[in-house]
């Protein structure tokens, strides 16, 4: 893992970054639908599809890989992997796991299946030990569909890296689609970059299952 540090004095977002992370401190939401009838059609469980869908795009923009060290400098992850929830029924709880995250999909869903079958019936809330820094959180609401998510974080929160929630997706027409709801911080990411994160996300899951 690689953490290479932003050169604020020359970085064309200075002004906007120190405006949202410490004047107005701003994250916002922005919430979707997606196509994802590739992904159905191919017969792929959705969760560790989708899961392997976002991180690739992920990979594909830094501003979606920032975070603070420990001392508060800018910087971003060279990789992230994916860390998710879990439901346990009978508790009505969850736990959160992660699966480190590689561009192959079918060894992601063999990670994903070895991680589930190890600590899916963990009922601590970190279920799978060791997170490392480079993760991002993704949850899934499957038993409603929505038209918005919001999370109601607190004043000063510093938390840069991208989160993401899905929801139950639904057919419409031939196909189907699902919500996504992106929450970041406005310190790293406008609405231009969630919106090319969105066209990019698109095109990953129209060329499922890919390369």
């Amino acid at each position: 893992m690689e953490f290479t540090y932003v050169d604020l004095a020359h970085w064309a977002r200075q002004e906007h970054y120190h405006h949202y992370l410490s004047q107005v401190p701003c994250t916002y939401s922005m919430t979707t639908r997606l196509d994802i009838t590739p992904i159905l059609q191919a017969g792929q469980s959705l969760y560790p599809a989708m899961l392997h869908c976002i991180s690739k795009t992920v990979q594909m923009h830094a501003e979606f890989r920032m975070e603070l060290d420990a001392d508060g400098r800018l910087g971003y992850y060279s990789r992230l992997h994916p860390c998710y929830t879990v439901f346990h029924k009978d508790t009505e709880t969850f736990s959160n796991l992660w699966t480190e995250y590689t561009e192959d999909y079918a060894e992601f869903c063999r990670r994903y299946r070895q991680d589930m079958e190890r600590y899916g019936g963990v009922k601590a809330m970190k279920a799978k030990p060791d997170t490392p820094a480079n993760t991002f959180p993704v949850s899934m609401v499957p038993w409603e569909s929505f038209d918005g998510f919001n999370l109601d974080l607190q004043k000063g929160y510093q938390y840069l890296l991208p989160i993401f929630t899905m929801g139950k997706y639904t057919r419409v027409g031939e196909g189907y689609e699902l919500p996504l709801s992106i929450q970041v911080h406005h310190a790293v990411c406008d609405g231009f970059h969630v919106c090319r994160f969105l066209s990019d996300l698109r095109a990953v899951i129209a060329n499922f299952p890919g390369e």
